[in-house]
């Protein structure tokens, strides 16, 4: 048998494989024995950099809640760009009722954050090159045995004690299509409303508008619905764009104007077991990939990033122990935050969009009581403020 390598092998360097790396060398003597394998590392000084041919920038903001960002900001990963949410305005679109959820009441400086995807990962593997963790730039990962792990990395071969995905691949298990996909654009507002978000439900799917850390009178627009009419929306002139979104979202902020390209992602969810096998588990969108309503997918990777290091905690500083135990019990401990999680942002897009009547106006009291009780309203609120704890 092969002496490991390594003591952790994390395959997938975006923003939850590289919070993993950077939560474990804080936990490690020898932060060189956790391997981060990612296609290419932002701005990283340790390896050189090829820029990725035809590549455009992403295009994806994405919401931190504010448990997930003093994770960040106390890793030294926070990004220089954001925009803060202190108001989130639920809604639902031709009917009564919407709710509002304020940070104040939560005792919170802001409920929130958006961040540019790059941003976010520039800022990572900058404090990732800095922690002493070793970066392995590989376009391939795939793991050849399971005692200890042997992974194969674009030809090299990596001898690991344990191993975690991170990489985003889809977990095998528990599947539903909801016959919807996302349309992204950034829009600009006449009328902007700084620190705002919007929740804004339809009878095809969410439609969500968030402040842009790119300027004050920029939103990041998320819109839920059919495929083909996700396909009409990106094939749109931008005025007919407008003018579309403006009818969904009606004149809140004004009038709406498309800047950039429109890209679109196919939705639907898919969980998994995160315990692989003895030594192998999986954390983020390889463990379970959500529905974005309420912006919740980073924000539970992040958290399955952060009961991991704490798990593993002890045996990084014991390294004769056998680590398999703590791989179930962090198992076992994050079902219910998981679970929950899933729940909620399962059930929201499917109860909205039902398209029957009494289901609608049954939704839109609910709204309407959520806004005038608030020991209703808090619980949800705290849970998409940090998750669950336990």
């Amino acid at each position: 048998m092969d002496e490991p390598e390594f003591d952790i092998a994390i395959s997938g360097a975006g923003p939850v494989g590289s919070a993993l790396a950077l939560l474990l060398a804080r936990h490690s003597a020898a932060p060189e024995r956790i391997a981060l394998i990612g296609k290419r590392f932002h701005h990283s000084d340790a390896l050189p950099q090829a820029p990725a041919p035809n590549s455009e920038p992403d295009p994806r903001s994405m919401a931190v809640n504010h448990g997930s960002r003093q994770l960040l900001e106390a890793l030294g990963a926070w990004p220089s760009r954001c925009a803060s949410i202190e108001t989130v305005h639920v809604s639902q679109r031709g009917r009564l009722g919407r709710t509002l959820i304020q940070h104040d009441e939560m005792g919170v400086p802001r409920l929130g954050s958006v961040v540019a995807y790059t941003d976010l990962q520039i800022a990572l593997h900058k404090a990732v090159a800095a922690s002493g963790v070793t970066l392995v730039q590989a376009p391939h990962v795939r793991t050849l045995a399971a005692r200890q792990v042997h992974l194969n990395a674009s030809g090299r071969d990596i001898v690991s004690t344990l191993a975690v995905q991170a990489d985003g691949s889809q977990p095998s298990g528990l599947k539903r299509e909801y016959g919807q996909h996302a349309v992204l654009a950034t829009v600009r507002a006449s009328q902007p409303k700084a620190r705002w978000a919007y929740e804004r439900f339809t009878d095809q799917g969410p439609l969500a508008l968030l402040p842009h850390p790119g300027g004050a009178d920029l939103y990041s627009v998320v819109w839920c619905c059919a495929p083909e009419h996700a396909e009409q929306l990106r094939r749109m002139d931008a005025q007919a764009f407008n003018t579309a979104l403006g009818a969904m979202f009606g004149d809140r902020l004004g009038v709406l104007s498309c800047v950039g390209l429109r890209h679109i992602f196919p939705l639907a969810l898919h969980a998994g077991p995160l315990l692989v096998n003895a030594r192998t588990v999986a954390i983020g969108n390889a463990a379970q990939t959500l529905h974005p309503v309420a912006g919740q997918g980073l924000n539970l990777g992040l958290r399955d990033a952060a009961q991991l290091a704490q798990g593993l905690a002890p045996w990084l500083g014991r390294p004769g122990r056998d680590p398999r135990p703590l791989l179930e019990e962090f198992a076992r401990s994050r079902r219910p935050d998981r679970w929950l999680t899933a729940g909620i942002t399962d059930f929201l897009p499917r109860i909205f969009s039902t398209r029957n009547t009494l289901v609608e106006h049954a939704s839109g009291a609910s709204l309407l009581a959520l806004d005038l009780l608030r020991p209703l309203r808090a619980p949800l609120a705290r849970h998409l403020l940090q998750g669950l704890r336990t």
